[in-house]
């Protein structure tokens, strides 16, 4: 599909609209005129801004009663989120009606496969790593259009429009096989670390999942991949990694000084000498590395792409400080994988070395933690303090002896506690001094503005 494409539709009906992935294509189609209808389960912030700028939101499945009229079905594009259980009246309502009914991810293929579409796909970092090229993009004369898995802080948005570029990004999904069905010039593949084995079945098949994603790059752009993952490709391909003697690109001195973090870039015959990142963390920098790579490697200045990586703010909720004080340091970070909580915790060593790191974790989903049990438990302990939450199920069905206790008792940190939100809340009602981060993709980010109310009160 592409923009012209869209006078077939006079509105867009989205079933789970309040999805981060969802809802940037909600504004999308809501920017270009058409009327925006949809569903989801629950209320929330993003929601909330959805129906700000126009949309028009129930948080009841109405079945057969949907506001969409039978005679306005062919004038309605419909788009699912993946999240959507089977048993969803709606849904079901409307495959019995025979209506098409679109994925997310096919809709993203159709509407960027006109453009030069770079995507980013990896089990970690692709969000961060997604925001940074499009904010890189936007500061440069080449600008971009993109579609985002997060809350850009430098945009406020997940969605970058720029009628005038031939350049999209796109955070390539790898729940469902989704990025399948895109079509990208370019790609960023940061890591394939097994996930989703709900879908996949096995680590093997998620592998492949991630082969047959890199070998759609087009033969005429470049496949940008961590070095160590092999991944074949029928165009150019670069390595990049930390510290390495073997890969194409890396990046070596990383230093901390005046709350900023820098290091110096070497590939080929090639040196750039403290290049300054926006955003801390070893991860960060790792995914800095690759936006290097990708961008360079399709003929970007040095002085648009070190512009771009000193000015990038972020995404809200990865790594994302609420306080920063000498004596107190509150992050929220949205790891919900045993490696992604290890380059978090890794980062945070880095970064504040003698002081004690509280962490306060809540599991997503029965099957990630049944999977990655132990993995997880590894992890948890590095904490000097542990506080656990209960599972958040988000699409799944609870598992039998699959529980937040059950996985309590694999943790050996120094100190650890099984609480509730509230029971959170109470514990650090006297804390004063430390590193607190909150890290989770389920609900967690509930209880972030209470937290932050308690540990520094006006």
């Amino acid at each position: 599909m592409n923009p012209s494409q869209l006078n077939n539709y006079k509105q867009v009906y989205f079933l789970g609209i309040g999805g981060i992935g969802m809802s940037a294509l909600a504004r999308y189609f809501r920017q270009q005129g058409l009327k925006v209808l949809g569903y989801d389960k629950t209320p929330t912030e993003l929601t909330k801004n959805l129906e700000e700028e126009g949309c028009e939101i129930h948080y009841e499945d109405l079945g057969k009663d949907l506001p969409v009229h039978h005679t306005q079905f062919n004038k309605t594009l419909f788009i699912l989120t993946p999240a959507i259980p089977a048993k969803h009246a709606e849904w079901n309502f409307l495959k019995e009606k025979g209506v098409t009914i679109y994925k997310r991810a096919e809709v993203l293929g159709m509407l960027t496969r006109q453009s030069k579409a770079l995507c980013v796909a990896g089990t970690h970092g692709k969000t961060t790593t997604s925001a940074m090229i499009a904010h890189i993009l936007h500061e440069s004369d080449w600008k971009c259009n993109a579609f985002l898995g997060g809350i850009s802080a430098n945009f406020n948005s997940n969605l970058v429009l720029d009628n005038e570029s031939t350049w999209s990004v796109i955070e390539a999904d790898e729940f469902d096989r989704s990025f399948l069905h895109l079509s990208p010039f370019a790609s960023i593949v940061t890591s394939a670390d097994p996930d989703h084995l709900d879908i996949y079945g096995t680590a093997e098949h998620f592998q492949e999942g991630f082969r047959q994603y890199a070998m759609k790059t087009d033969m005429n752009g470049r496949l940008i991949q961590r070095e160590g993952l092999n991944l074949p490709s029928i165009c150019k391909s670069k390595t990049y990694a930390l510290d390495s003697d073997t890969a194409d690109y890396t990046m070596r001195n990383l230093y901390w000084k005046n709350n900023v973090l820098s290091g110096d870039v070497y590939f080929g015959r090639e040196r750039w000498n403290h290049v300054e990142l926006g955003i801390p963390g070893l991860h960060n920098a790792e995914n800095a590395l690759a936006c290097i790579a990708l961008l360079n490697e399709l003929g970007m200045d040095e002085d648009d792409i070190r512009f771009g990586l000193k000015t990038f703010k972020g995404v809200k909720r990865r790594f994302e400080y609420h306080i920063k004080s000498d004596e107190l340091v509150y992050i929220d970070d949205y790891a919900h994988h045993p490696q992604e909580l290890k380059s978090l915790i890794d980062s945070l060593r880095m970064l504040y070395p003698k002081q004690k790191i509280y962490g306060i974790f809540q599991p997503h989903l029965f099957t990630r933690t049944r999977d990655f049990a132990n993995d997880f438990a590894i992890q948890l302990s590095r904490f000097d303090e542990t506080i656990l939450m209960p599972i958040y199920p988000a699409r799944e069905e609870p598992i039998h002896g699959i529980t937040s206790d059950w996985l309590f008792e694999k943790i050996n940190a120094k100190k650890k506690f099984l609480f509730k939100p509230s029971e959170v809340l109470q514990h650090f009602s006297t804390t004063q001094k430390g590193i607190i981060v909150t890290v989770g993709a389920g609900d967690i980010d509930r209880i972030v503005q209470p937290l932050k109310t308690i540990l520094q009160p006006e």
